[in-house]
């Protein structure tokens, strides 16, 4: 019983609690920062390593393709080994592979250990929204997604700040160092703080222990060990063939981060190449994003808790309330800032305020779907249904930006976003929406 259970990890101490949120948080941030930190130093990529534009903008979205596979494996291991090993040993397998691809000086290696460093970073995918869902009842869900978030919406702004500083005066293989030793402190901070939060795992040891000292050592294994790990580990790609509400929600999801990551990739080069700036000055504009990230996560999780608490009758799909205003900022969003930087017009300040309504919509929409995955599923289940949902977006976001360049080049930035927002307006809009009327029945 969740409620009288002492054990249970939502009945332990807030402060607890919010270690073990913190401690997702740091991670999401590391994560979110190497996706976006190469973004200003491309050009000195090409450059260095001999190489072409569109290579360049490989190396740096072959990391968040590795997001698409590797919760698909450490999902599953979560909920039989438990969330911190799972934690820690991915923070080191990240550590390892970031710094080969510091040391690397031919394209091939710098791109496999990129991808290899992706599939430690991916744990943060794995480990978080279950541990959110492990630690916080479903009244406190919203609050606890809106703190958590708050941390690692920085990171597509710090990363290419920091990355266009760093690329301009020390060389742009100092990104990949200092990534490193950030991501080493940050598992150092979970080995020692963060708590093993799976619920199976950590009641069943309760219990386990309880019956050693009756004496009855037959249900000494726990839950956990009766877990076969063929089945674990095809849970995420059942769920992803056989349910359509994860089907629905995968497709929604991958067009909103393949559209957010065509953003990350192409603003350093908006801002050098429509209003003349430096790499580190360009990097400076990713701030426009994550106010309207801050603003989103904040307020939309406040409001999601209220609308839970107050509705009469509570289903996975109240999650889905903020998903259409959020789809619809994202397509206000698009126009704005592509018209913008195809015009000038005033300057690129309204650039930034553009990009400001975009990543708020894309959080708005994106966490609400999130939130209606988890609450879709038993808590048992969450992280294999969570990389289930996830494995079509990080593909998107992979293969966006690839062609994106080319897009922008041929049609120019309003066009383009046009593009981009109609399709949104045609295929992302109405899915999550038709979940909302057909959800039971799909589930």
């Amino acid at each position: 019983d969740d409620d009288s259970d002492p054990s249970h990890p939502r009945n332990w101490p807030q402060r607890q609690k919010w270690i073990n949120t913190l401690c997702c948080s740091m991670g999401g941030l590391v994560t979110l920062m190497s996706g976006a930190m190469l973004a200003p130093a491309l050009e000195h990529i090409r450059a260095d390593l001999h190489t072409s534009s569109s290579t360049a903008n490989l190396i740096l979205s072959i990391y968040v393709l590795a997001f698409g596979f590797g919760p698909l494996v450490l999902a599953p291991l979560t909920e039989i080994v438990g969330r911190k090993p799972v934690f820690v040993a991915c923070g080191l397998f990240y550590v390892c592979f970031n710094t080969v691809a510091g040391f690397a000086r031919t394209v091939p290696l710098v791109a496999v250990a990129r991808f290899l460093s992706g599939l430690g970073g991916s744990a943060e995918f794995a480990v978080t929204n279950p541990t959110l869902s492990d630690c916080w009842r479903p009244s406190e869900r919203g609050f606890s997604f809106a703190l958590c978030n708050f941390i690692p919406l920085l990171g597509p702004a710090l990363g290419p700040m920091l990355g266009g500083v760093v690329a301009q005066h020390v060389g742009w293989r100092w990104i990949f160092y200092l990534m490193s030793i950030l991501d080493f402190c940050v598992v150092l901070l979970v080995g020692w703080l963060f708590k093993e939060c799976y619920p199976p795992l950590v009641v069943g040891r309760s219990n386990n222990r309880g019956r050693e000292r009756e004496g009855d050592t037959s249900a000494v294994a726990g839950s956990v060990t009766k877990l076969k790990l063929s089945q674990a580990l095809l849970r995420p790609l059942k769920l992803l063939a056989f349910s359509p509400f994860i089907q629905v929600m995968s497709v929604a999801l991958a067009y909103n981060f393949g559209v957010l990551y065509i953003a990350v990739t192409v603003l350093a080069s908006v801002y050098m190449d429509r209003f003349g700036m430096s790499e580190s000055q360009a990097g400076l504009h990713y701030v426009g994003l994550v106010v309207g990230y801050t603003l989103a996560s904040q307020v939309g999780g406040k409001l999601t808790d209220v609308y839970w608490r107050r509705a009469s009758v509570r289903t996975p799909e109240s999650r889905l309330l903020l998903v259409g205003p959020g789809s619809l900022l994202v397509v206000v969003g698009l126009l704005w800032w592509g018209w913008s930087a195809q015009h000038r017009l005033t300057g690129w300040a309204s650039v930034d305020v553009g990009l400001g309504v975009f990543g708020c919509g894309i959080i708005l929409s994106t966490q609400a779907m999130q939130m209606y995955v988890m609450e879709s599923v038993g808590s048992a289940y969450v992280a294999s249904a969570s990389s289930a949902s996830q494995v079509l977006r990080n593909v998107f976001a992979f293969a966006f930006p690839v062609f994106a360049p080319l897009a922008y080049r041929r049609l120019g930035y309003g066009w383009a976003n046009s593009v981009l927002a109609l399709a949104m307006l045609l295929v992302a809009v109405p899915m999550p929406l038709l979940l909302y009327r057909l959800g039971p029945r799909l589930r």
